[in-house]
């Protein structure tokens, strides 16, 4: 039986796919990245390597043996060359939304607008050479996220992101990234109203995937799976059959 392994992005949890797991069922296995949930995690030393061990051990736990599709979401996409190296024979295909991919030997922030990436290396050299706490915030007022993604949230759904945000690290983002060893079938979605990570980025990224990918064109921001959850279980359970 094909699992489908799902990592989220920054600042969430393995909630942020509670609506796509409530339509595809137990064949989903949605994970905590360290630092989230249960897998506590010093977030200012968190790593790549840490992250793709903790995602690794979790699946081999609940789905032991047969094909795995892995699934990621935003800086998500970062550890899953580490994911899909330590799957061998396992992984059968890997599908992204709006995911991080630097250049060969590049790092997640690479993957960032220009004017984020900035505000993150000087806030971390601050903050090391100080001896400080930094980690990614979750803003006090939830009504700022209600268009932050590209679409308006209606209620529930702000509700829905709100209560699964968390603090996340920057440490990981600094981390050295290669695609050049993923061969299997690499399945995109781009997201057309995405402002997180803009079309033109989106486009730098999927051209960096070293087997050309499928690209899905949608009209939604920057989390389908949250916004258009029907649409994405519709297209993970294709990878079912």
């Amino acid at each position: 039986m094909t699992t489908l392994l799902l990592i989220h992005g920054g600042n969430c949890t393995a909630r942020f796919w509670d609506r796509v797991v409530d339509r595809i069922g137990p064949v989903a296995v949605a994970v905590d990245l360290p630092g989230r949930g249960d897998r506590p995690a010093d977030l200012m030393t968190l790593t790549l390597d840490q992250s793709a061990a903790s995602v690794v051990a979790d699946l081999r736990a609940a789905a032991p043996a047969g094909p795995v599709v892995v699934v990621a979401h935003s800086s998500g996409g970062l550890i899953v060359p580490r994911v899909v190296d330590a799957l061998g024979d396992r992984a059968a295909a890997i599908v992204l939304s709006s995911a991080s991919v630097p250049p060969d030997g590049g790092s997640g922030l690479d993957c960032m607008k220009a004017s984020h990436r900035e505000r993150m290396v000087t806030g971390i050299e601050w903050a090391r050479s100080e001896g400080r706490r930094l980690v990614a915030p979750v803003p006090e007022d939830p009504e700022a996220l209600r268009e932050s993604y590209g679409e308006r949230l209606d209620d529930a759904t702000l509700t829905f992101v709100a209560e699964r945000l968390v603090e996340d690290s920057f440490n990981v983002y600094f981390d050295p990234v290669s695609w050049a060893g993923v061969t299997v079938p690499v399945t995109c979605v781009r997201a057309a109203r995405d402002t997180a990570i803009p079309p033109a980025l989106q486009d730098e990224m999927i051209a960096r995937i070293p087997v050309p990918p499928t690209v899905l064109d949608w009209d939604c921001g920057h989390i389908p799976p949250v916004t258009r959850s029907e649409e994405f279980g519709a297209l993970l359970t294709e990878f079912l059959n």
